[in-house]
Order: structure tokens, then C-alpha cells, then sequence
């Protein structure tokens, strides 16, 4: 999620299992997990590769993603506490005040717009609800660990209005915010996931069998054979 590691590059069960001091199977069941949760891809004889997001499964994830927040917008309305409130309203100012420079530190900007999230999943109170957006989340911070610079993020204000509205309005006026918020980053996130769409088509059938040849990210970290 921090960007370690190129989408498309190889990954070595034995390797990363021999860097965290750990035997095999608990570095085997990590990356069946992550397969599971779509970080991950493998291919018999070809070994297990970091995922390169295409254009479907970034829509999908929206699709989804904007439903499960919708819903817990509306849930936060009727279920937070005034104090719960206040601390939102908190939240959003530090990541607004975080927007203003996140291209200094954008896993850092990442990391506080998912906490945000998260804080209203929470406080809509329905941990399956809760959950599912975590995990939604995850995957998202993948994506946006792959980017170096995330500069087309959504407009300055943007989050306190949002959650203006989630902590003064209507459950209905909550979700029809939410989705328009939810939409706006999918519009910004589509535009710079491009270069990895097309990579996504040039080497959906290739796994390369060394961690030496990756393709290559936006950040320009990785050697590549593709730009």
C-alpha cells in the first residue's frame, strides 16, 4: 500500500517470508489473503505478481465502494453522537489543512482521507457495513501507493463540505453527498490509474519470471518494458 513494490512485479513467497524472519506458511497464507482481497494474482508455474488494476475492476470498485459509503453516510445521521460529530468536523479540517500539501506527502494525505472514511463507517454502527468498507478501502490504498503523486486529487473544501453536511443534514441529503464525493474521486483516480490500464492490456497474459523486470510505475522507481 506504500508503493513498495510495482504493479506487475513478481513477488517471492520465500523471499518476503526470509525478510520478515518468518517461516513459509505464514508468508503463504499472507498472500492468499491478499490474493483474496485483489491485491495479489497468480499463475501456475508463472509465480504470484502484484495486481495490475484495469479499467473494470477500478469501475467496479466504485460501484461498489460509492453503495457501501452511501449507506453508512445515511447510518451516520441517525447513529453519531454529538461528540462524534465535533471530532469529524476536526478531521476534515486536518486533512484539508493536509490537501494543501499532499504533494509532499501524499501516502500521508492517503492515510487521513481513509481514516475519515473509516471514522464515519464506524460510527454508522454496523460492523458488516464497517468491514466491507475497510476492505474497499484497502484495496484503494493500493492503487494510490502505486502513484507517486496523486496532484488531481478532489478541490480544496471539498471534505468539509461533505462533512458539513453529514454532521447538519438529512440522512438523504448525507448519501446524495456521499455518492457525489464518492464520484469525484473515482473521476480523479480513473484519469491518473490510466497509464496502468494500458498496461493492464499489454501484459494481462505475461507474468515476467524475475523481480529485475517490472513494469513500470508512475513514480519511475521500477525498470519497465512498457511506458
Amino acid at each position: 500500500m506504500q508503493g513498495d513494490f510495482a504493479p506487475g512485479e513478481i513477488l517471492s513467497r520465500r523471499r518476503i517470508a526470509a525478510e520478515l524472519g518468518m517461516s513459509f506458511l505464514p508468508a503463504s497464507e499472507a498472500f492468499l489473503r491478499l490474493e483474496w482481497d485483489g491485491l495479489l494474482e497468480r499463475r501456475a508455474r508463472a509465480g504470484t505478481r502484484l495486481r495490475i488494476p484495469s479499467r473494470h475492476d477500478v469501475e467496479g470498485h466504485f460501484v461498489m465502494n460509492e453503495a457501501l459509503e452511501a449507506q453508512a453516510a445515511m447510518l451516520f445521521v441517525e447513529r453519531s453522537t454529538a461528540e462524534e460529530r465535533a471530532a469529524l468536523l476536526k478531521l476534515a479540517a486536518r486533512l484539508e489543512a493536509r490537501r494543501a500539501r499532499q504533494h509532499r506527502d501524499p501516502l500521508g494525505y492517503a492515510a487521513l482521507h481513509q481514516e475519515m472514511h473509516m471514522r464515519i463507517a464506524t460510527c454508522a454502527r454496523c460492523d458488516a457495513l464497517r468491514d466491507a468498507i475497510g476492505a474497499s478501502l484497502a484495496l484503494l490504498s493500493a492503487w494510490l501507493g502505486a502513484l507517486e503523486a496523486y496532484e488531481s486529487g478532489p478541490p480544496q473544501g471539498c471534505h468539509t463540505e461533505l462533512i458539513r453536511i453529514l454532521t447538519s443534514g438529512t440522512p438523504a441529503a448525507a448519501a446524495e453527498a456521499m455518492r457525489t464525493h464518492i464520484r469525484l474521486n473515482r473521476q480523479m483516480l480513473m484519469q491518473n490509474l490510466e497509464p496502468f490500464f494500458r498496461l493492464h492490456e499489454q501484459y494481462k497474459k505475461t507474468f515476467f519470471r524475475t523481480t529485475g523486470k517490472p513494469v513500470r510505475t508512475v513514480r519511475g522507481r521500477h525498470s519497465t518494458a512498457a511506458q
